[in-house]
């Protein structure tokens, strides 16, 4: 459901902003392991899942706008649309937060390389990743925080 109160919004936000953190964490520990592909492998996993449910917190899944009455589903895609978002309200596919990870670049390229020098390069691995990772979820969620506040300005309500 959307949230409908600013209230509402801001609880929903430092709930996904904590998820993020301790997803970003897990990417990190990820990174240190030195097998090449799997930091990458379980940043997409992770991202996908992460996202998905940072549009359910905010009722912003194509499922959630699809109950929505008709106008305002209308509405939300408007608005989602106006502000370019890539991730909210859409069905989030490894593609999908492949394309991001790919706009995202030069710190995921650094992560990424930074592996090739033993330890040092493990940690500054890790410590990138977890950096990269945490801006891509925040980016996130502060995106559906300006959906649910425009959407509360116009007063749209989760359908019964």
């Amino acid at each position: 459901m959307v949230p409908s109160t600013e209230k509402d919004i801001e609880a929903v936000r430092t709930k996904c902003r904590r998820l993020v953190t301790r997803r970003a964490a897990v990417s990190a520990g990820v990174s240190v392991v030195p097998i090449p592909g799997l930091d990458l492998a379980t940043d997409l996993g992770l991202l996908v899942n992460l996202i998905e449910e940072i549009n359910v917190e905010f009722g912003l899944t194509p499922e959630q706008i699809g109950r929505l009455q008709p106008k305002s589903r209308v509405l939300v895609y408007e608005v989602v649309a106006g502000m370019g978002s890539v991730l909210v309200g859409k069905l989030v596919t490894r593609e999908l937060v492949t394309h991001l990870l790919k706009r995202a670049g030069m710190k995921a390229m650094l992560k990424y390389t930074a592996k090739i020098v033993p330890v040092a390069g493990q940690i500054a691995s890790a410590t990138l990743g977890f950096a990269a990772f945490r801006v891509i979820g925040y980016q996130h969620v502060d995106a559906c925080v300006k959906v649910a506040r425009e959407l509360m300005t116009l007063g749209v309500k989760q359908s019964h």
